[in-house]
Formats: C-alpha cells, sequence, structure tokens
C-alpha cells in the first residue's frame, strides 16, 4: 500500500468571488487568491517555496511565466492542466512534495476567466481530438458529449431526469446558504423537469454556468500550521489516473472504480464514517458516478441512492454543501478546485450559515478533461478534521 500523508495538513481556503464576465486576465483572479493567502496566514511571499498551479484561460503563459508575475521563486512548480480533477491532483502532489522535503509551503491555485470570446476560444482549441472530431460537427462544448452520457446511463440503469433532479435541486438549496454562490434562486423539482433543453436528455439546470473566479489553498505540515495558528485539515488519503477504462465504448465508470479500495485502506477508514461529499457535478451523470465508483452505492444505483436521501446541508447525506458547480457556477479550471475549498471551509469551522453538523471527513472527487467522448483524469482524497 502507498504511503501515507502523516502529519500534511490544508489550510487557508480561499475563494476570489466569481462573476459572470470578466475583462481581468486568469493571472489577475490568480493572483487576487494569492495575496489573499498571504494575508490570511500572515506569512510572506517568500515563505512559498511550491506552487500548484491551474487555468484553461492563463496561456499562452503557464505556471512557470506566472512566477515572474507574482514574484515568487519556488524550487517545487505543477503545472496541472487537468480540468476538474486539478484540485485533488495537487493537493496530492504538493503533498508529497512536503513529505520528501521538496518544499515546506506550497500554493495550490486554479483560476480562469470569462470574457466575450474566452469559451469559444477554449473549446476551439481545447484538444486535438476535440478540434478534429468533435467542433467540425457542429458540437461546440461538452455538451454534446455529455448528453451521449447521460442518454447511455439512463437507457443501461433506468435513471429519469427527476432523478438527476432531485441532486440539482438539492445543490441549489445548499447554495442558498452560501454568499459566494452565484445561482441562488430558489429552484423546484417542477422547475428544473420544466428547463428548456439544452442537448436531450440535458435541459438547462444539468449545464454549469462558465464564470470567472479563482479558488486555492495552501499545503504544509501540521506543526507549521500549528505555528502559524492556523486550522489544518488533515489529509488522510488520495488517488489519481488517467485514461481509466479506455476500451469502454462509452464512459460509464472512472478511475475512482480501479483505485477506490487503495483510497479507503490510505484513509482508515470507510465510506460510513464520511459526514459529507463534494462530488466534481459539471453535470449530474457525472457526479452519480462518482457515488457509484467511490463505493456509496453499487453501479447503476446513484439514482435509488438519491431518492432514498437527503442531501442538503441537514440532511442525512450532505452533497455539495455550498451548491456545487451547478449552482455556484464553473470558473474553469477553478471548477476543480471548489469542492475541495469548500469541503476544506467545513472541516475547518469556516463554512458560516452552511456547516454540516459535527462532520469529521469528508470525500472530495474530481473528473476532467473530456476529449470528444469521455473524462482523461479522476481524483479522489479522504479528509479529517483538525
Amino acid at each position: 500500500m502507498a504511503r501515507g500523508y502523516d502529519d500534511i495538513v490544508v489550510v487557508v481556503p480561499t475563494t476570489e468571488p466569481y462573476v459572470r464576465r470578466s475583462e481581468h486576465g486568469a493571472a489577475w483572479f490568480i493572483a487576487r487568491v494569492l495575496g489573499a493567502m498571504l494575508r490570511r496566514s500572515g506569512l510572506a511571499k517568500d515563505a512559498i517555496d511550491g506552487l500548484c498551479l491551474s487555468s484553461l484561460t492563463l496561456a499562452p503563459d503557464t505556471a512557470v511565466a506566472f512566477t515572474q508575475h507574482a514574484g515568487l521563486s519556488p524550487r517545487f512548480l505543477e503545472w496541472l492542466p487537468m480540468g476538474g480533477a486539478s484540485g485533488v491532483v495537487a493537493l496530492r502532489r504538493a503533498a508529497r512534495a512536503v513529505q520528501a522535503g521538496d518544499a515546506e509551503i506550497v500554493a495550490c491555485i486554479a483560476g480562469d476567466t470569462a470574457n466575450a470570446t474566452s469559451f469559444t476560444d477554449l473549446i476551439e482549441n481545447f484538444s486535438s481530438f476535440s478540434r478534429d472530431a468533435v467542433y467540425p460537427y457542429g458540437a461546440g462544448g461538452p455538451n454534446a458529449s455529455f448528453a451521449l452520457i447521460t442518454d447511455a446511463y439512463m437507457r443501461g440503469f433506468g435513471a429519469t431526469r427527476a432523478d438527476f433532479g432531485r441532486l440539482c435541486v438539492a445543490q441549489r438549496a445548499n447554495a442558498r446558504r452560501n454568499p459566494l454562490a452565484l445561482l441562488r434562486e430558489p429552484l423546484t423539482l417542477e422547475a428544473y423537469l420544466a428547463a428548456r433543453p439544452i442537448a436531450e436528455p440535458l435541459h438547462l439546470f444539468d449545464c454549469v454556468m462558465p464564470c470567472a473566479g479563482a479558488e486555492g489553498f495552501l499545503v504544509m505540515r501540521r506543526a507549521r500550521a500549528e505555528a502559524l495558528g492556523l486550522r489544518g485539515v488533515r489529509l488522510l488519503g488520495a488517488i489519481e489516473r488517467h485514461n481509466a477504462y479506455a476500451d469502454d465504448p462509452v464512459q460509464m465508470r472512472g478511475g475512482w472504480a480501479i483505485d477506490r479500495e487503495a483510497l479507503w485502506a490510505q484513509a482508515g477508514v470507510a465510506p460510513d464514517a464520511i459526514n459529507l461529499v463534494q462530488v466534481y457535478d459539471d453535470y449530474p451523470v457525472i457526479a452519480f458516478m462518482q457515488l457509484e465508483d467511490l463505493g456509496f452505492c453499487g453501479k447503476g444505483g446513484a439514482a435509488a441512492f438519491v431518492r432514498d436521501r437527503d442531501l442538503t446541508v441537514a440532511g442525512d447525506f450532505p452533497v455539495n454543501t455550498g451548491g456545487g458547480q451547478l449552482s455556484a457556477g464553473q470558473a474553469g479550471a477553478a471548477g476543480g478546485y471548489l469542492g475541495l475549498v469548500e469541503a476544506v471551509r467545513q472541516l475547518a469551522g469556516e463554512a458560516a450559515g452552511r456547516a454540516v453538523p459535527d462532520a469529521r471527513h469528508a470525500l472530495v472527487s474530481g473528473f476532467g478533461m473530456i476529449n470528444y467522448d469521455r473524462g482523461l483524469c479522476t481524483a479522489a482524497c479522504v479528509l479529517a478534521a483538525p
């Protein structure tokens, strides 16, 4: 079994508030988070000797160029263009760097902008797969690809739009408690079902809203966090996997299913010890896959699982307690950090107004980089309260 993450903690979960549109570049949003984390932690900039960075709109710059923009000089640097898996992968690699002595304090940040052309520019040049096999046929973005996956899932497992709607409605209820969420208007199941179609069977509330913003956190040893007076959320276990089940004709599972036993063994807890779950929710079907592949229910069982549970903050199985991307918005690569930052807030006692009572353990999972038919990156971690 892989070595554990003894004594590694996550501190100062930070968000640069999301906006629907912005003329600021991605570097501006990322720098805003960096500055806020320094102020909150009391650290000088030169104390940050590691950086993990993710962005979809920072180009032509990368993490290296950002170090010059921000005046950083890290000895450990990761550029992680992994979309919705970026946050957990950044945490995992930052933790290993601190354990190995390659860095003492690693800043993990993701951020993106959203202007009049950024989304179009992104989907036109997302990958050679999407450029050659998706975009020329009129599928301008991920909706068509996820519509195919959703349709196959519904046909294969008997899930209905109402089942997906239960997740979306619960997350909107959670978002109404979160001042950082962009979408806080009430959402009923009736309104969900009546929403206009986008790419059948996907309708309006199945799809995330692109926006601009950034998320981040710091990774260090527990003793350093205590010396700074910071509440450190403990990392118990983490996994990542890329291009899993490549021969499946339609993506119905991800790398979580391969590595989940290793995750739970490393964490030293079972799924029934988890008090809140943060799953990557660019579309409801992907959230369902994560619940299944991480062992909360059997394959194809997520629809029945959500029917029988209350997914709100006050419920018996809180999911995406800040509203998830479906209600908070998707700030590009920052969407892959959203659930992780929210989980750290919950366990550190910083989720005012939406705290899950007596939360001790959280599961966070990520999914990203869909080409023309499947997401290539999956990751998950288990966190524990200080």
